[in-house]
């Protein structure tokens, strides 16, 4: 087999992938870089094709067109080698139930061609890394969700990676056990290890260098979290708390000078063109409408936030681009 590889300065490189189920475009002429040891983060509600991609990046899935290179490696042409050099923690817990934790650890070491005469060593470096010493008798099934997890990252790092992808890993597992596995991968990163992250987690893209935002197979946006804070919100965000809330959400959606308005739990988000001017006026209005305990705070934007506007964009041009087409 030909191996094709390049001196990229990055570890993950991407120049208008495409990948289309029939008629359906499912990643949608997408292009970035990831650099060594970056914390990538590729955000996006699901159906977005950040999995697709993630697939297609791992030499899971053959692109429909465009290109693609990890460590140096063409995924359409060098599929094998790429999984040879990655660790991949997939969206779906994936490894033997009716194996213990120890026998897992030991069948991707094999899967992945470890050395013998290392791989006893590997495997106790990482059960200790992971917090499961004690645990490695126990079958897979019987682990609590978040150790699950954490075996999950070691069988994916077993062979020391230099690029680790790792399709939304916390899903399903409780705050606390996402806390200690964002640990894990600073740890990793901190060693050299280029982290690629899906996520639909706003929260957790704090934690990256750079996060990339997937919608309807594009991708909308790319920069580092605080930069898109401060660059991708046109106006203010305003907090609002009212009862009722349903009552709250419809007065500030119809009032002037407001573009959109998200509840987050007990309180809404508010997008306003100004908030010294709007602040003042929606308060009035609310409390004209019967909206009791009324309280507007301006705040810094969330991801989430952001997220939101972008999106509002991207759906503004390409309506746009529709109509001039009609």
């Amino acid at each position: 087999m030909t191996i094709t590889t390049t001196d990229d300065s990055c570890a993950v490189v991407t120049d208008r992938l495409t990948r289309r189920f029939g008629s359906f475009i499912a990643v949608d002429n997408v292009s970035f870089q990831v650099a060594y040891g970056e914390v990538f983060g590729f955000l996006g509600p699901n159906g977005s094709g950040k999995t697709t991609t993630i697939r297609m990046l791992c030499g899971l899935l053959t692109p429909s067109s465009g290109s693609g290179r990890v460590l140096g490696l063409d995924i359409a042409r060098d599929q094998e080698a790429i999984r040879q050099r990655i660790g991949y923690m997939s969206q779906k817990f994936s490894l033997y139930g009716d194996l213990t934790a120890r026998e897992n650890l030991t069948f991707y070491a094999d899967v992945y061609g470890l050395p013998r005469n290392v791989r006893a060593a590997r495997i106790d470096e990482l059960l200790d890394l992971s917090g499961l010493r004690g645990h490695d008798r126990t079958l897979t099934s019987e682990l609590p969700g978040g150790w699950r997890q954490r075996l999950a990252l070691a069988c994916a790092i077993v062979h020391r990676p230099q690029v680790l992808f790792l399709d939304e890993p916390t899903s399903g597992v409780d705050p606390e056990a996402r806390r200690a596995f964002w640990k894990q991968i600073y740890d990793l990163a901190g060693e050299g290890v280029t982290v690629f992250v899906t996520t639909h987690f706003m929260d957790e893209a704090e934690h990256c260098h750079r996060i990339g935002l997937m919608y309807g197979g594009s991708l909308v946006a790319l920069d580092a979290p605080m930069a898109l804070k401060q660059t991708a919100i046109n106006g203010a965000v305003l907090e609002v708390e009212g009862t009722p809330q349903e009552l709250a959400h419809t007065v500030a959606l119809a009032h002037p000078g407001v573009r959109d308005v998200a509840p987050h739990g007990a309180r809404l988000h508010v997008l306003v063109d100004d908030a010294t001017v709007r602040m003042p006026q929606l308060a009035v209005a609310l409390e004209s409408a019967q909206v009791r305990d009324v309280r507007i705070e301006r705040i810094e934007p969330s991801l989430e936030d952001v997220f939101v506007a972008i999106v509002d964009r991207f759906l503004a041009k390409n309506e746009t681009s529709s109509d001039a087409l009609q």
